[in-house]
């Protein structure tokens, strides 16, 4: 089957034809680092993540390009709320983004460019726009130039905005613009800003606007038409719009497809940064929730619902995740951890069919079944196959438990680990106890150690290497 994909440009769902037979080039728009990222950010990574790895799993050779905004207004702004440069802001904000990321088993970029590391690119694209009469240099000499939205035709086109109806741009002083809607490609230093913050250029000292950025970086790495552009829906207007009109009026093809997917809610509202409304890792691992489970939970929706978070609903995923790594540590104790095996053709067309990945985890789920019956008749043939099946499967949503490059805990200090360190030491002494009570066939004793851990949770399961144990079933 090829893969279907909702094009927000066309919007319908549509094959994927890549302009390279067998070859996928997708930009992704990365964070604004003026803060560290909380979970509404780790959905887009897993999102863009799970299409990656199925398109891998598919025969496609995959260039990811993921940028970073590391200059803007936001940033700046925290800049002077703080004094600590921009560029450290940024830094230390970047390094806690990639943390997130390894944890969530996220595979890294094959690129991840830094605006500021642009600045040429992005010179580059301006002049030719300012060239072929898409551009201006304000008309009061502060040094911003700005693109002509009215030159343009075809602007509104993505978001289904009629230009007659598009609000004024926030984007720079009105009153160096032609007209109210027109947006900020460079943007002239202004006195109260750090002088590090502004690069020379053509039109005078200054810094790049936010959609000429990305447009500059995608066709850096991926050239004048590249296959996907991915991003939250609270991107599809402004910025996608002005990146789509300006890299077309400068004449390349970029993107072929446009794939968003949708926010993570809080309170009904959306998670920002701005809000102040967010969660982060940190704030989840503290409620015991393991970074897998959360990629689990933040995977198993349609990429393009809405997602109203719970607390409910996250420890609901991470019950249902642990009963898949429960089968597949079972499976594995007794047959081998074995090779990944074939997808299940249920799960292959769910993920083909805009990567429905509610019914691609059902097939998951499906299958587990088919293994744990097979784990209790004794048959190891089937349950060998199974547990190929089900790793592949979650092997494309990243989840597979027996993954080699599963990360392992952080630091020793890690209060997460170190309570688990805790539980486990808790429990192992009274498996012994349990076992020394069976030893002189004192089951009495035996029994009540065993119902008193599945009073807490903890469910112990007699093996052929021993006893095991798992939490809530899990």
């Amino acid at each position: 089957m090829t893969l279907r994909l909702y094009d927000t440009a066309s919007r319908r769902v549509a094959d994927l034809v890549p302009g390279t037979p067998g070859q996928v080039g997708i930009y992704l728009c990365g964070l604004t680092v003026q803060a560290g990222p909380h979970i509404g950010h780790l959905r887009s990574g897993v999102n863009y993540d799970v299409l990656r790895r199925w398109l891998i799993r598919s025969g496609h050779q995959v260039t990811l390009v993921r940028n970073l905004t590391d200059i803007d207004d936001k940033v700046l702004a925290k800049t002077a709320a703080t004094g600590v440069p921009f560029w450290a802001i940024a830094y230390a904000n970047e390094l806690t983004l990639a943390a997130a990321y390894r944890a969530l088993r996220v595979l890294p970029p094959t690129y991840e460019p830094r605006a500021t590391g642009h600045i040429p690119d992005i010179h580059e694209l301006i002049s030719t726009l300012v060239a072929r009469g898409h551009a201006y240099p304000a008309v009061d000499g502060c040094g911003d130039v700005y693109f002509d939205v009215a030159t343009h035709p075809d602007y509104g086109a993505l978001s289904g905005q009629r230009p007659a109806d598009v609000q004024p741009s926030e984007d720079g002083d009105p009153r160096g613009k032609r007209d109210p809607r027109d947006f900020a490609l460079w943007k002239g230093g202004k006195p109260h800003e750090p002088a590090d913050a502004h690069w020379p250029s053509p039109w005078g000292r200054g810094r790049p606007g936010w959609h000429i950025e990305c447009s500059a970086m995608a066709r850096r790495y991926l050239g004048d038409e590249f296959d996907i552009h991915g991003g939250g829906l609270d991107l599809i207007f402004p910025h996608h719009e002005n990146e789509l009109a300006q890299s077309r009026a400068a004449g390349l093809g970029f993107a072929r497809y446009w794939v968003h997917h949708g926010l993570l809610s809080l309170s009904e509202t959306k998670m920002s940064k701005s809000l102040g409304n967010v969660l982060d890792l940190d704030a989840v691992t503290a409620m015991g929730i393991r970074p897998e489970e959360l990629r689990y939970y933040l995977a198993a929706p349609h990429y393009r619902s809405r997602m109203d978070y719970s607390d409910g609903a996250l420890r609901e995923a991470a019950v249902a995740y642990r009963r898949l790594e429960g089968f597949v540590q079972r499976a594995s104790e007794r047959v081998g951890p074995g090779e990944l095996g074939p997808v299940c053709a249920e799960f292959a067309a769910a993920m083909d069919d805009d990567l429905n990945t509610p019914q691609a985890l059902a097939s998951v789920h499906d299958v587990m079944h088919e293994g744990n019956t097979a784990y209790a008749e004794g048959n190891d043939l089937v349950l060998r196959g199974t547990l190929g099946s089900v790793r592949a499967m979650l092997d494309v949503l990243g989840l597979d438990p027996l993954d080699p490059a599963r990360p392992t805990a952080a630091g020793g200090d890690d209060p997460t680990r170190q309570l688990r360190g805790v539980v486990d030491a808790l429990v192992a002494l009274a498996l012994e106890q349990r076992e020394a009570a069976r030893g002189r066939k004192d089951f009495a004793t035996a029994d009540a150690v065993r119902d008193r851990l599945k009073l807490a949770g903890i469910v112990v399961e007699d093996t052929a290497r021993g006893p095991r144990w798992t939490i809530d079933g899990g």
